[in-house]
């Protein structure tokens, strides 16, 4: 299974879209830098049909080493998830599902 690049991605625009390759590139990174500085200030973001980033907060808890057993305290945290949307789970497996708005 190989991994999907920023260049594959690109490569991708420039197929589909027609831009050159260099515009194909900047797009892409204008597109990234968005999505990341929306979720440097704490908002989600949804994109349709494919799903929502999400910025959660986690508390203060105590893990544990497990080499050596020792409590450790682990500091509070924000930590970034993804929630795919059901169109994109149908997607992936197969299925059939009405397109979300």
């Amino acid at each position: 299974m190989e991994t999907i690049t920023r260049a594959n991605l690109a490569e991708a625009i420039y197929a589909e879209v027609g831009l050159s390759r260099n515009e194909s590139a900047d797009l892409l990174e204008s597109v990234l830098e968005r999505i990341s500085a929306v979720l440097e200030s704490g908002e989600s973001v949804k994109i349709s049909s494919f799903g929502t980033f999400l910025v959660r907060q986690k508390g203060q808890r105590i893990g544990r080493n497990p080499k050596t057993g020792v409590e450790v305290p682990i500091l509070p945290r924000k930590v970034l998830s993804f929630r795919p949307s059901q169109v994109l789970k149908a997607r992936i497996n197969h299925e059939e599902v009405e397109d979300e708005a």
